[in-house]
C-alpha cells in the first residue's frame, strides 16, 4: 500500500522536485564524463581542468538530494512504495556522484599525460565511454517511467562495457610488450578503461534501483 497522508499533494510535489533535481544531476554526470573523453582524446587541458572544477556542482547536487530525502523521511513518516522511492533518490544520487569522481579520474589522467603524444588513436576508449553513457540515461528514463523493462536492458549494456574494456586491456598489452616505452600511458589509458567500466557498474546499480522501487526486490544486474 502507498503512504497516506492528510495532504498527498504537498508530498507528492516534493517528490516531483526531487525527481528534477535527480535528472539534472545526471546531465552534469553525462557531460562531465562526455567531456572528460574530449580531454582526453585531445589532451585539452583546459577542458580537464574544468571538469575537475565543475565536480563540485555533482556533489552540491548529491548533498541537496540526500538532505531532502532524509527531510521527507522524516516529516511524512512513508511506508511502502513512498519509502523505497525516497530511499532510491538517495542511492541514485550516491552512484551519480560516484560517476563524477570517475569522469574526475579521467580528466586527471589527461592532465598526467600534459606534453605527450597519444600513442594511438582512441577509438575503442570513446565508444565504450559512449556505451556507458547512454546507460547513465537508460537508467535515469527507467527510474523517472518506473520502467522495470528498461532498467533490464543495462544487464547486456553492462556487458558490452565489460567487452569493450577486456579489448582495451588486451590491445594495450600488446603495445607495451612492442615498445616498452609506452609503458606509462598504457598503463593511464588502462585505468581509463576501468574508471568508464566503473561507471557502467553504477548505472546498473540505477537499474537495480528502479527494480527495488517497483517490485521490491533487488536483483544483480551486474554479472
Amino acid at each position: 500500500m502507498e503512504g497516506i497522508y492528510l495532504n498527498r499533494a504537498p508530498f507528492d510535489q516534493e517528490l516531483k522536485v526531487l525527481k528534477e533535481r535527480l535528472l539534472e544531476m545526471g546531465g552534469l554526470v553525462e557531460k562531465a564524463l562526455n567531456d572528460s573523453i574530449t580531454s582526453l582524446k585531445e589532451l585539452d587541458q583546459e577542458l580537464a581542468n574544468r571538469v575537475v572544477e565543475e565536480d563540485q556542482h555533482i556533489n552540491d547536487f548529491e548533498y541537496e538530494i540526500e538532505a531532502a530525502a532524509v527531510h521527507l523521511i522524516a516529516t511524512q513518516q512513508p511506508v511502502a512504495k513512498d519509502l523505497r522511492k525516497i530511499i532510491s533518490f538517495i542511492k541514485i544520487a550516491g552512484d551519480l556522484e560516484r560517476m563524477g569522481d570517475f569522469a574526475v579520474n579521467i580528466a586527471k589522467v589527461t592532465r598526467r599525460l600534459e606534453g605527450e603524444k597519444l600513442i594511438k588513436p582512441l577509438v575503442d576508449i570513446p565508444q565504450m565511454a559512449e556505451t556507458a553513457a547512454k546507460m547513465v540515461n537508460t537508467g535515469l528514463n527507467a527510474y523517472i517511467d518506473e520502467n522495470v523493462e528498461l532498467a533490464y536492458t543495462l544487464d547486456d549494456m553492462d556487458d558490452q562495457v565489460d567487452a569493450f574494456y577486456k579489448r582495451i586491456l588486451n590491445e594495450l598489452f600488446e603495445i607495451m610488450a612492442k615498445n616498452p616505452d609506452t609503458i606509462n600511458q598504457a598503463i593511464q589509458l588502462a585505468f581509463v578503461g576501468r574508471y568508464i567500466e566503473r561507471i557502467g557498474d553504477h548505472a546498473t546499480n540505477i537499474g537495480e534501483s528502479v527494480i527495488y522501487l517497483v517490485e521490491g526486490k533487488k536483483p544483480d544486474l551486474n554479472t
